[in-house]
């Protein structure tokens, strides 16, 4: 089997995920689960992983468990972040410029140049394309569209004026705040984006009668010293058992850019 915790898994968290994984999987060996992985898998694209039938347990982006997952995988736990931007299992992307910027809403980025993390990104496209959406016109709104990879390479493109504007996951720009104040200071908020259920924890539907023990293992994380400093760096602080149903805001939004007749982020 496999398992990743490759959403939030900035160089400097690998650490702090290797522990609340070494806690887990020691757990559910203890409760009798068989071929349960010594460590987390790094090298595997996401997009595939999370489709694999031995995944154990993983971490995904809403835009793609509505788009692509539905009957790959079951729904395990929602976890609650500390980071402005969050409440409870709900999250926003925050919309980036940088601090010396004269842009003061949205209407003024038309024409300037965006760089999305990656087209299937709910808070780094999907929520930034409903935020433009009823200042476009149903016309491209932005000079140039960059993929940069990953909200950290947005970020960095943010700062060295590759790009103009970006829309960050909150968790995302808590940790980079944390680790890099001196470069996140250099950036303000000019908006956050609506809120919709953060990314939770799956595991493959081959799997799913795995899901008590793993939600078990997860209360233990929170009660074992080792698995409460990992989550503590982390920025977990709870987790919430949240359905499909709360997660069809994700393609709903969606449409709604769509009947604005902004269907690409543009």
């Amino acid at each position: 089997m496999i398992a990743s915790l490759g959403m939030y898994d900035l160089p400097w968290l690998h650490a702090a995920n290797d522990k609340m994984w070494r806690v887990i999987a020691d757990y559910l060996r203890a409760d009798g689960v068989q071929a349960v992985p010594a460590d987390l898998t790094r090298d595997l694209d996401l997009h595939a992983l999370w489709r694999s039938p031995n995944l154990l347990l993983a971490q995904t982006c809403g835009y793609p468990l509505m788009r692509e997952l539905k009957g790959h995988v079951a729904l395990l736990a929602t976890p609650h972040y500390a980071a402005e931007g969050c409440d409870g299992p709900y999250h926003r992307a925050a919309i980036l410029v940088r601090e010396d910027d004269a842009a003061t809403d949205i209407p003024a980025l038309k024409g300037r140049r965006v760089g999305i993390n990656d087209r299937r990104s709910n808070s780094g496209m999907n929520l930034l394309r409903d935020a433009v959406a009823p200042h476009a016109d149903g016309a491209p709104f932005f000079a140039s569209v960059q993929v940069t990879g990953s909200h950290a390479n947005s970020v960095a493109a943010l700062l060295a004026g590759a790009i103009d504007v970006a829309a960050i996951d909150c968790v995302t720009l808590a940790h980079l705040r944390t680790h890099s104040p001196e470069e996140a200071s250099r950036l303000r908020i000019l908006a956050w984006t609506q809120a919709v259920p953060g990314l939770p924890l799956i595991l493959s539907v081959a799997q799913a009668h795995h899901a008590d023990q793993l939600l078990a293992a997860l209360r233990h994380t929170s009660m074992d010293p080792a698995g409460q400093a990992s989550l503590d760096a982390l920025r977990i602080d709870g987790f919430s058992a949240l359905g499909w149903d709360d997660y069809a805001v994700i393609p709903t939004i969606e449409q709604r850019a769509t009947e604005r007749g902004y269907p690409v982020l543009q």
